[in-house]
């Protein structure tokens, strides 16, 4: 299948025009010492910028947002200024790139948080997850359920990370409302149990999500700001009872917006990405779900997508990883590096920045 007039066109996101209809997908990589950035990082998603797109790894706004080692923040000047080195390279090489800023909920421990406070959620319902930390597993806590002042605050914690997000120079922020996190445990029935405005009907519980768009999309503007759902995951203990309805209400909820993007992480819910895709009205960027046992997903399943109309660009992670030159690996019809799981989480530079270009001759 010839791919290269459907993944390799330009598209329009928001205010930007991209060279390719293909995105880097966010991808949690656990080498921010100390929640900050560092030279190494610019290296590796300068490698990428030839992507239409980069989405960053998921980036706390907020202390109490973190939910696994070595991530990193976007809530500090120090923080805002490491994370310039990375988008100035990105941009000197041609490319452009969003943050995903993304408020982990429950799915924390007070390890860690500098005062040991416990993490906070909708409802007081553990996730039943642990967190890896080099001295071994430690269960998630049941986390503090959020008070009308915390859910405010958290509101307001995702515009002061999007406003830091803009004096480091990014193109834009994508929020992660996907993967059983903090926005994505208000939409859904098994994590939020709440009885006020924030809990019990759809409408109730897509309020966050909807409250948290609109108020980075007022700050930084809406062409600036995207969204990333995950329909019917089961990741961190999630179980949503009514996942057609949900985001068939939330894609129309947000269209008002003007959103630069909705975001979809597919697994294996194509049918309600269909519906999604007829509720919402701007551009659709799809993670697609991968066919039979492949472990990510392949550019013809891209093609497919595009060619149907259910996705206006294709985000991609896996490939990323081990083929920093894909626009090109995808141009020439392959071949494709495998990316070692091993080497996905912490580390140093391998894994990291030592997978070759196709034409480079860099063994490994």
């Amino acid at each position: 299948m010839d791919v290269n007039d459907e993944l390799l066109h330009p598209v329009t996101v928001g205010e930007l025009t991209l060279p390719n209809r293909l995105v880097m997908a966010p991808m949690t990589r656990s080498r921010a010492r100390g929640g900050l950035v560092h030279d190494l990082t610019a290296e590796y998603y300068g490698q990428r910028a030839g992507a239409g797109l980069i989405v960053t790894e998921g980036t706390q706004p907020c202390v109490l947002g973190q939910g696994y080692i070595d991530t990193p923040g976007l809530h500090t000047p120090e923080q805002a200024a490491a994370w310039r080195r990375v988008t100035d390279e990105v941009h000197r090489r041609g490319g452009r790139v969003f943050v995903q800023l993304m408020h982990s909920g429950r799915i924390g421990h007070p390890i860690l948080y500098p005062g040991g406070e416990l993490p906070m959620a909708p409802s007081p319902i553990p996730s039943g997850e642990r967190l890896y930390t080099p001295d071994g597993l430690l269960d998630h806590p049941t986390p503090r359920e959020m008070t009308m002042l915390d859910i405010a605050r958290a509101v307001e914690d995702f515009v002061t990370a999007a406003r830091y997000a803009m004096d480091a120079g990014f193109d834009g922020v994508e929020l992660h409302g996907a993967s059983g996190y903090l926005i994505h445990q208000f939409l859904s029935d098994n994590t939020n149990r709440r009885a006020d405005a924030y809990g019990g009907s759809v409408a109730r519980r897509i309020r966050f999500a909807v409250e948290v768009a609109q108020a980075v999309g007022d700050a930084i503007g809406a062409a600036r700001t995207g969204l990333r759902i995950s329909p019917g995951i089961t990741y961190n203990g999630m179980d949503e009872g009514d996942s057609e309805t949900l985001y068939t209400e939330l894609a129309r909820a947000l269209a008002p917006l003007g959103l630069a993007y909705l975001h979809v992480s597919e697994n294996d819910t194509r049918a309600i990405t269909k519906l999604v895709r007829a509720a919402w009205p701007g551009t659709l960027i799809l993670n697609p779900h991968p066919r039979g046992d492949d472990a990510a997903a392949s550019p013809e399943e891209g093609v497919d997508a595009v060619r149907s109309g259910l996705a206006d660009a294709i985000a991609y992670g896996r490939l990323w990883l081990a083929n920093p030159d894909l626009p090109a690996r995808i141009a020439a019809g392959g071949p494709y590096a495998e990316a070692d799981p091993a080497t996905f989480y912490g580390g140093d530079h391998r894994g990291y920045t030592d997978y070759p270009a196709l034409t480079e001759r860099v063994p490994r």
